[in-house]
């Protein structure tokens, strides 16, 4: 059962997050309308189009900053218990500090909850059109096209293209090659290749394949050919936000797929699953820390909190940065670089945790 005082904490816990996600979101997507409008205008971008954009920018931009808010929030409206010296009352009626921290505690796990499905399935749907209309309408031309992507898609099969358009799904100077027991069986090469979306076939232009033959290989040429082959779309536009996009379940299976292939991006997959779980836990941590810094009344008042919980979550999303570069750049353990800022800030909420008890 909750008392009325976790009923009041717990009130004020979720309704200043939520006032301050109220707040800082339409902030967001006025700056950022601000930088984009004149390539917005440029580009002739229809009305339902860019709706549609800033709605599915919302949830990217509530997805990736919303521990920090949550953080802000607390940190703001416990201040303000101390400043009116509401938490002194508490404490000296006989509540143990523990039992203080307990409705910040359920209000955490609500939000991890929250957290955590968003994270898993709306923000990857969410991210999926931002990044789209962002190539669209946001990029130049010549910065769409990805180049020299090389890839094994099985045991036998490896395909180059010398550069790939993510928009309309087309390539350059493309290549196919097939082995059997460590030896070339035939080559396809095509001077361009196109995805076909409406029956999932790829048409290419100067066509050529050379089989290998024993004596004399047989070479042959075509203008243009329509028909299939084994990998997918996928197989050719190797984004670097492509696990960004992908649900929890869709990304498992991509990162099985993506290592079987021994591909080079597959830390930056990795470092994605484990960051959705990463991210949302970090809730717990930060509202530790919120409530063991603001829950002491100071003679700087609620401005002194918050700049000391504005430094700590610059540090914090610096380590996050950091590690997560790292982990992409290297052949640092994902796993380390997504929980190592957590268990710092987990060692230091405990420290803070143990003085404000004092």
């Amino acid at each position: 059962m909750l008392s009325i005082l976790d009923k009041y904490i717990l009130k004020k816990y979720l309704g200043t997050f939520g006032l301050l996600l109220l707040l800082f979101i339409p902030i967001g997507i006025t700056v950022h309308l601000a930088e984009k409008i004149d390539k917005i205008l440029d580009n002739e971008v229809p009305f339902n189009a860019v709706a549609i954009y800033f709605l599915e920018f919302t949830v990217y931009f509530a997805n990736l900053l919303f521990p920090l808010f949550l953080f802000l929030s607390v940190i703001w409206f416990t201040s303000k218990l101390a400043n009116n010296t509401e938490v002194i009352a508490f404490l000296s009626s006989g509540v143990s500090y523990y039992r203080f921290l307990r409705p910040f505690m359920i209000g955490a796990t609500i939000v991890f909850a929250l957290g955590l499905g968003l994270t898993l399935y709306l923000a990857p749907h969410a991210s999926k059109g931002y990044n789209e209309f962002t190539y669209e309408y946001l990029i130049r031309k010549q910065d769409r096209e990805k180049g020299n992507i090389f890839r094994q898609i099985n045991d036998n099969d490896y395909l180059y293209v010398s550069h790939f358009n993510v928009l309309d799904h087309s390539g350059g100077n493309f290549s196919l090659e097939h082995f059997e027991d460590n030896k070339l069986i035939y080559k396809i090469s095509a001077n361009r290749i196109r995805y076909n979306e409406l029956d999932s076939t790829y048409t290419l232009q100067n066509y050529k394949k050379r089989t290998i033959g024993i004596n004399n290989d047989i070479l042959e040429k075509r203008t243009r050919v329509d028909t299939t082959f084994s990998f997918a779309l996928e197989d050719l536009t190797p984004v670097k936000y492509i696990a960004e996009t992908l649900n929890y379940t869709d990304l498992n299976k991509y990162i099985a797929q993506e290592r079987a292939r021994g591909s080079s991006y597959i830390n930056r997959y990795v470092l994605e699953k484990y960051k959705r779980f990463s991210i949302p836990f970090s809730v717990f941590i930060l509202t530790i820390i919120a409530v063991a810094v603001s829950s002491v009344k100071r003679r700087g008042g609620m401005g002194a909190n918050l700049a000391i919980g504005i430094g700590i979550g610059m540090v914090f999303v610096f380590f996050d940065k950091i590690f997560g570069t790292l982990a992409q750049q290297s052949d640092f353990s994902p796993l380390v670089a997504t929980w190592f800022p957590n268990v710092v800030f987990a060692i230091l909420a405990i420290y803070l945790l143990r003085n404000a008890k004092r």
